[in-house]
């Protein structure tokens, strides 16, 4: 009986790309690892499965709709949906043998059964930092969090993005002084705001029964524009003495402050009302990164300040800070709009050592261990076949260099490194070439 031949394929919602974006993929990772790091941020790495009864602790909600969830035995398990809600188990189960405030970053793959849809991923990196406190946090870290966006998304190469601000204590306040009962779904509303627009917007407050002349005071107060200046005057001007609104304010005007300090130019940090982060357990400051040439991307980097991270695992006070870059997404949106300059090849080789024959194989090698022990990347190349099919090997793999070693090559140590991208060749010793290489 025949073997059945099975499609080669994957799941709808997952990624994986060929060598060159797979580089590039790489690239950004390992830009936004070494920014957290020059902050100070440690690593942590926590189980992609986790205990459906500790993932889903809080309860209800979408979460529990997206989430993978599957028996083994008697265990009953989830994929992690996110880096938060593991994070929150981590810091509350290891709380003794760390040091607070705990400054955290953690990389890697999340799942979510999200509907799909292009653009949309249901497993997906995140970049995740963290701040946590022990019973308090200074608000200053608040301000800390943007200077780290500013210096990573400069370093990917952006000039133009705006990281957007703004306080939940504010909007809190501002509709306690409308006398608005369900704020959630108010916050959830105006978050929308980019996406269906100010029309939208209104249409769903209708939709909720809120007063139109309630409606048009959260429209005009959400669709406020001006410096950062200017914003938080209007802000204080209205004059709404309600405890919440000033607490918010008061630590808003003091994160816009520090985010100067730490050097963030003001064309990319600005206050925007309609900023609300539809998660509910923000509680404090909240951003979104928008790539302003590109804002049909959405945010592509977002977070805020929350007053209790592990409620639901210790007694004790965790608040905390963070922003997390959903590096999938950014990089999916950013290859869709061209924004990402293409891969010369799809290899990390900088030099391909081509022995001419069998006896140059042994000195090809020692010559490809000198190479790599000076911090280049290098490769033999070991088949068989006419020397312009190994050329044409180099070719499409994009390697910039290729040295050939015959017997001549072995008597004389004189090599000839042969640039692949002008076709222009230079000769010299194996030390000569490694410093031109290099």
């Amino acid at each position: 009986m025949e073997n059945k031949m099975v499609v080669p394929s994957i799941l709808p919602g997952f990624m994986e790309l060929l060598p060159g974006d797979q580089i590039a993929f790489n690239g950004m990772m390992d830009i936004i690892r070494k920014n957290y790091e020059k902050y100070g941020f440690v690593p942590i790495d926590t189980p992609v499965i986790e205990k459906s009864e500790v993932l889903l602790a809080k309860g209800g909600g979408e979460t529990e709709k997206q989430i993978y969830r599957f028996n083994k035995g008697d265990s009953d398990l989830s994929l992690r949906f996110d880096l938060t809600v593991p994070l929150a188990r981590y810091v509350a189960e290891h709380m003794g043998q760390l040091t607070f405030p705990f400054r955290r970053y953690q990389i890697g793959k999340v799942y979510r059964g999200e509907r799909n849809q292009k653009g949309r991923f249901r497993e997906f990196y995140q970049c995740d930092i963290d701040i946590i406190g022990k019973g308090k946090l200074n608000i200053i870290n608040d301000a800390e969090i943007p200077s780290i966006i500013y210096s990573t998304f400069k370093e990917l190469g952006f000039d133009s993005f705006t990281i957007r601000i703004n306080n939940r204590k504010v909007l809190n306040g501002f509709f306690d002084s409308l006398n608005i009962t369900d704020k959630a779904e108010i916050l959830r509303t105006i978050d929308k705001i980019d996406k269906i627009g100010v029309e939208g917007v209104k249409e769903d407050l209708e939709n909720l029964n809120i007063d139109k002349l309630i409606s048009e005071k959260i429209l005009e107060f959400v669709s406020v524009k001006g410096t950062n200046e200017e914003i938080l005057s209007y802000l204080y001007n209205l004059k709404i003495e309600n405890v919440e609104f000033m607490d918010g304010l008061e630590e808003l005007s003091k994160v816009v402050f520090y985010i100067a300090q730490f050097g963030v130019p003001e064309k990319n940090f600005l206050i925007d009302l309609k900023i609300a982060r539809g998660l509910d357990y923000y509680t404090g400051t909240i951003y979104e990164t928008i790539l302003n040439d590109y804002p049909s991307i959405g945010s592509v980097c977002s977070g805020g300040r929350y007053d209790n991270l592990a409620e639901y695992y210790t007694k004790n006070k965790l608040p905390g800070v963070g922003i997390s870059i959903g590096l999938t997404r950014l990089f999916y949106q950013l290859r869709e709009a061209n924004m990402l300059k293409a891969s010369k090849g799809s290899t990390l080789s900088k030099v391909l050592v081509i022995p001419m024959d069998d006896s140059s194989i042994a000195y090809s090698i020692n010559v490809c261990k000198d190479l790599k022990d000076k911090g280049i990347i290098c490769q033999v190349y070991f088949e068989e076949g006419k020397l312009k099919k190994k050329l044409s090997y180099a070719n499409m793999l994009g390697v910039p260099y290729v040295i050939l070693i015959g017997s001549q090559e072995m008597e004389s140590k004189i090599l000839a490194l042969k640039n692949m991208f002008d076709g222009t060749s230079e000769t010299g010793t194996i030390e000569e070439l490694i410093e031109k290489v290099k």
